[in-house]
């Protein structure tokens, strides 16, 4: 194992794994995290995960004490670019800083190698975790996908649509300590933005204004497990709004703690 410079909270060791056993341990954290059943499919397959970390690509560990309880992986990709394909934080180590730690392990191991950017995925459904890519990493949404994956088996998403928003995360060309960023500024809901989606799960027109907000569920993997139908319908209806303002030319601008996307018209300032 190498370990990497990059902050990180107090206790919290970040390390690049190479090592088989310690790839077996990060199989064996993603598939609890994932809560990931006998049958299902792996988050990550072990052999890929791997020949990632054998072929230059990228696999890191967080550690507290000696416990593995984070990991992230990705792989080359067009562009000069990292692809983080997949990155998990055990139930007992969250709120606790480790997942913004990987994420800034990630740029400063890409920063090293002269990368432009980070791209990744998520399930925009997912409340915090569109709060913390699009506000705390300030991270830029690009596209759209709907059902990208095809049907998933790997415990978390069972059943639903693997809709996923695809973002992008700039690495600064001038080192690793410039690739750090503070979190970024939440996002304030602007009051004459009209909302597409709102917190019932209704799909409204936005009759072309110029800011629009959209809602998200409070906690969309227990509804899946509570309420798999409403689940479902609020699947649908943020493909609808959200998937349908974007390919309408409008643009992410943030995200709020109280779980609204909020769009505008136009470029990024």
């Amino acid at each position: 194992m190498v370990e990497l410079l990059a902050p990180a909270p107090a206790g919290v060791r970040l390390l690049s794994l190479h090592a088989t056993s310690d790839l077996q341990r990060a199989d064996r954290l993603l598939r609890r995290t994932w809560g990931t059943q006998p049958g299902d499919d792996a988050p990550l397959a072990l052999d890929m995960m791997c020949a990632l970390a054998h072929t230059g690509g990228y696999v890191g560990g967080a550690f507290l004490d000696d416990e593995l309880v984070g990991v992230a992986a990705g792989f080359l990709a067009a562009g000069g670019t990292l692809h983080s394909h997949i990155a998990g934080v055990a139930q007992e180590a969250q709120g606790r800083g480790v997942g913004l730690a990987l994420k800034r392990h990630q740029r400063a191991w890409a920063a090293e190698r002269g990368l432009t950017a980070i791209t990744w995925t998520f399930d925009p459904l997912v409340r915090r975790n569109a709060y913390f890519n699009l506000t705390r990493l300030g991270a830029t949404a690009v596209e759209y996908l709907p059902d990208f994956y095809g049907p998933l088996s790997d415990g978390i998403n069972d059943g639903d649509a693997s809709d996923r928003l695809l973002v992008t995360w700039p690495v600064p060309a001038s080192g690793i300590a410039s690739g750090i960023a503070p979190a970024a500024a939440p996002p304030v809901t602007a009051p004459a933005a009209v909302a597409i989606l709102d917190e019932a799960g209704a799909v409204r027109a936005g009759g072309g204004a110029p800011s629009l907000r959209c809602a998200t569920p409070p906690d969309v993997e227990r509804l899946r497990a509570d309420d798999p139908g409403a689940a479902r319908h609020w699947r649908t209806a943020l493909g609808d709004a959200l998937g349908g303002a974007l390919a309408d030319g409008y643009r992410i601008a943030g995200f709020t703690r109280s779980g609204w996307y909020l769009l505008t018209r136009g470029a990024a300032a």
